[in-house]
């Protein structure tokens, strides 16, 4: 949330432009093919568009003249566009159409118009291929708004009916996307807005707040990975949507400004160049691994300030959900039968999960019959049983068989003297506290004794989403280690994050992996012993994450 005055608040955001547009500026050089080594020429050119691009932009958001060290790199371009090196390869590779284009766009918005230049780009766009062969939507929408910048007539579909088949408007699951999947949904906002200057036609049955929430959603994800180049571009999007008042947006204000060297450079990610360039020098390393995050922070700076990008209120976000009841009932089933078929202390884990799940779809009849069993098995049970399960599964089972009005003569003698321990100290540790209030929950402890029990979590009201969380999840999932992955979705819910486009992500992952009998996950593994094994843990932890977010959907 800002806290700043606003006119402060404004002019760091202008110092993360000019800091960035400087150092870009000094490094102007890099930016021509022909100083190039015969490897690095194609990165030469790639650099100088997306660049040419950044004052292009500076030109059409800002109607004041261009001075300084924007005026000094379009120079650079406009020497380098205007030899014959440079041009005449639009016309000998027409695949590299955009290569070349960019940049005449970008010297077009600048009032640099050049009449060959324009004639040669129309002439492969009109030459059968460089306009023709296939790109995935994304890059059919690159070379669309290209055109229309260039001011090139086509025949081509309008960015309008291209836009439905993009990443973007697919409704992905935010803990799936790859990088190169994040920065299709960047790219994409960025031609169908035309960087905040267009209104896009949304696909029928799409928000403008889905795509909000999307963004919002990866922001945290990109500044989880410390993936600077993502964050701005992100944050860019909000910007073209007309975004200000967001509380992510703030956030990747503040990670840029953290990131930003003192010189004005903002490093890239690990990997942002090709390994073969690594032995490059020190200098081309230096600028080639930051000169695009620069330029992004730098637009990022451009666009906030930019009196011709429309202003929107934050758009009401979609009320979406998972529904969690049936996938419940199915693995509520599936983990009493299993556990029933084992002896009671190695089915007592998935008996207590079966019944917290089957308490939050409220169908406790579902358990109750089991439940008698394995407290009548389990009545002189030493306490030895009850202290290998843990605290947190006797708990449960405890609380499971008060609901259901049935006694266990050996769990309730351990939970006693379980109470009157705790009721010993003066202080509670933080990694017991929730058993500490399942004794409060039975009422074998009163919350008015003496110790000190911290209030659980309070309400998310405007906290950042944790981006540790967020890490666990995509590492968890990338892994396919569903136990810790149930665990993190748990911990978010019960900290107040149920409705969180991550968190519901999640739980849309999680009953992904039911099978058709009702267990989670899939071992890909042909041994049945450790099939079963796996599946009897994973569905229990399941079963124990979905249950408060069943009952915390509001």
């Amino acid at each position: 949330m800002k806290t700043e005055d606003p006119g402060v608040w404004s002019s760091r955001r202008r110092a993360v432009e000019n800091r960035a547009v400087a150092w870009l500026a000094a490094r102007r050089v890099m930016l021509d093919p022909r100083n190039a080594r015969p490897d690095t020429v194609l990165f030469a050119r790639k650099a100088l568009i997306e660049t040419a691009f950044l004052v292009g932009l500076r030109s059409r958001l800002d109607d004041a003249p261009l001075a300084g060290d924007y005026a000094s790199i379009l120079e650079q371009v406009e020497d380098v566009a205007g030899q014959p090196s440079y041009r005449e390869l639009i016309a000998r590779d027409e695949v590299a159409l955009l290569l070349y284009a960019g940049t005449y766009a970008a010297l077009r918005l600048c009032g640099r118009d050049d009449p060959e230049f324009r004639r040669i780009i129309q002439q492969a766009a009109a030459g059968g291929y460089a306009a023709a062969f296939e790109r995935v939507p994304y890059r059919q929408l690159d070379l669309l708004h290209t055109l229309h910048l260039c001011g090139i007539e086509h025949r081509l579909p309008a960015m309008d009916d291209v836009l439905p088949f993009t990443v973007l408007c697919s409704h992905p699951n935010v803990l799936k996307l790859a990088d190169r999947d994040i920065y299709a949904v960047t790219h994409t906002i960025f031609y169908v807005t035309d960087f905040g200057q267009r209104e896009p036609a949304w696909p029928r049955g799409y928000r403008l707040g889905e795509a909000v929430e999307l963004l919002e959603a990866l922001l945290v994800l990109a500044e989880a990975r410390a993936n600077a180049d993502l964050v701005g571009e992100l944050l860019c999007c909000l910007l073209c949507l007309g975004v200000t008042d967001s509380d992510a947006a703030d956030q990747a204000w503040r990670f840029l400004e953290s990131v930003q060297e003192d010189n004005g450079r903002v490093n890239g990610p690990k990997g942002i160049i090709h390994p073969r360039l690594q032995s490059e020098d020190d200098d081309f390393r230096h600028w080639a691994e930051g000169y695009h995050t620069t330029i992004v922070a730098a637009l990022a700076g451009l666009l906030e300030r930019s009196p011709r990008r429309v202003v929107r209120p934050r758009p009401d976000m979609p009320a979406t959900d998972v529904a969690l009841v049936e996938p419940l009932r199915r693995a509520v089933l599936w983990l009493r039968d299993r556990s029933m078929a084992q002896s009671p202390r190695a089915g007592l884990p998935g008996i207590t999960a079966a019944a917290i799940g089957a308490a939050a779809i409220q169908e406790h009849q579902l358990v109750r019959p089991a439940l008698e069993f394995y407290a009548a098995s389990l009545a002189d049970a030493d306490p030895d049983v009850w202290q290998e399960q843990g605290m947190e599964i006797a708990g449960e089972f405890a609380m499971a068989l008060r609901a259901a009005e049935v006694g266990c003569p050996s769990l309730e003698k351990f939970l006693k003297a379980t109470a009157a321990v705790v009721n010993s100290l003066d202080s509670v540790p933080a990694d017991v506290m929730d058993n500490v209030r399942r004794l409060i929950s039975l009422g074998l402890i009163r919350p008015s004794s003496g110790m000190a029990i911290p209030e659980q979590s309070p309400a998310r009201e405007r906290r950042a989403y944790p981006l540790h969380a967020a890490t666990t999840l995509c590492e968890a999932r990338e892994t396919y280690h569903l136990g810790q992955f149930a665990a993190t979705v748990r911990a978010l819910v019960r900290d107040g994050w149920r409705q969180h486009r991550i968190t519901r992500d999640a739980i849309s992952f999680l009953i992904g992996q039911q099978d058709a009998d009702g267990a989670f996950g899939y071992p890909a593994c042909d041994d049945q012993a450790k099939r079963e094994w796996a599946k009897f843990s994973w569905t229990r932890s399941v079963v124990t994450a979905l249950a408060p977010a069943t009952r915390n959907r509001a």
